[in-house]
């Protein structure tokens, strides 16, 4: 059997040093924020920090899929080295990523007859897309075949649990996910929302509650309510510049649900351009 690379793009907000200890590529996308453009890749991304001050301070961000040519030119090395590919996308519900990556996988299809290339709409964003690309690579550590691992992203993308909260709805405004006026009022009443991604890959509001802190505790009384067997189960948790609160849910959950590890990683520049601080 053919040795199989797992390749996802940089929505999945991993940093450098996970996506190394998994062998996973990633694939950039772009971001532009005031005069300055950059690929979310490293050595060319901003920091964190300093994206989500400029933000902050009323800079507009806006963001770009990789095209098609780039798709092609990180994934022709891996097929000239004589592996496959199998391809965790950016839900196409919120972006055209994925759409150019089933293109470009067309295309070297008919370059490299003899390899088998997979593309997979995660529908998720965010760490909800990095868990899919963990777990799944965790299939491929424990011997899965590529149309094994394939099938399990495909079904389990569906089981999946991404909830999130967002401090400013502002953000949301911007990018049409929420009214002018619903922004209005939660921000003078400080309601925030609680959303998560639909069965088609787009965000969608369930809820809101009053307060910061309240909001990040609905987050934890989510994952009590829907998790199954929490045992051994690894978290993940995103933030956008609030590492204090990414701790402070972390051990919240510990103390109250038996899960196993819990990785906090950074709100990428292209999902934070939407969702703020």
């Amino acid at each position: 059997m053919r040795d199989y690379a797992i390749t996802t793009d940089s929505s999945c907000d991993f940093d450098q040093a996970l996506a190394d200890s998994l062998g996973v590529t990633v694939v950039p996308l772009s971001v532009q924020i005031g005069p300055r453009r950059f690929r979310n890749a490293p050595g060319e991304a901003m920091d964190s920090h300093s994206f989500y001050q400029l933000l902050s301070q009323g800079e507009l961000a806006q963001t770009s899929a990789p095209n098609v040519e780039e798709f092609k030119a990180v994934w022709r090395p891996i097929l000239q080295s004589g592996r496959d590919l199998l391809y965790l996308g950016f839900s196409s519900g919120l972006s055209g990523t994925y759409h150019n990556a089933a293109i470009a996988a067309e295309d070297l299809r008919e370059e490299f007859p003899e390899a088998r290339i997979i593309t997979v709409d995660t529908l998720c964003a965010s760490l909800g897309q990095g868990m899919l690309v963990y777990r799944t690579w965790e299939r491929k550590r424990a011997g899965a075949s590529l149309e094994e691992c394939a099938a399990f992203a495909e079904e389990q993308k569906h089981h999946q649990c991404h909830w999130f909260t967002v401090g400013d709805l502002s953000y949301l405004y911007r990018g049409g996910r929420v009214s002018r006026t619903t922004a209005i009022i939660g921000t003078a009443l400080q309601v925030k929302p609680l959303m998560h991604c639909d069965d088609e890959g787009r965000l969608t509001k369930l809820g809101t509650v009053r307060g910061r802190k309240q909001s990040l505790l609905a987050l934890k009384d989510k994952l009590k309510e829907t998790i199954l067997e929490p045992q051994g189960q690894t978290i993940f948790i995103s933030h956008g510049d609030c590492l204090e609160e990414a701790r402070f849910l972390a051990e919240r959950i510990r103390a109250e649900v038996p899960v196993g590890e819990v990785i906090i990683n950074p709100v990428g520049p292209v999902i934070g351009a939407h969702t703020g601080p």
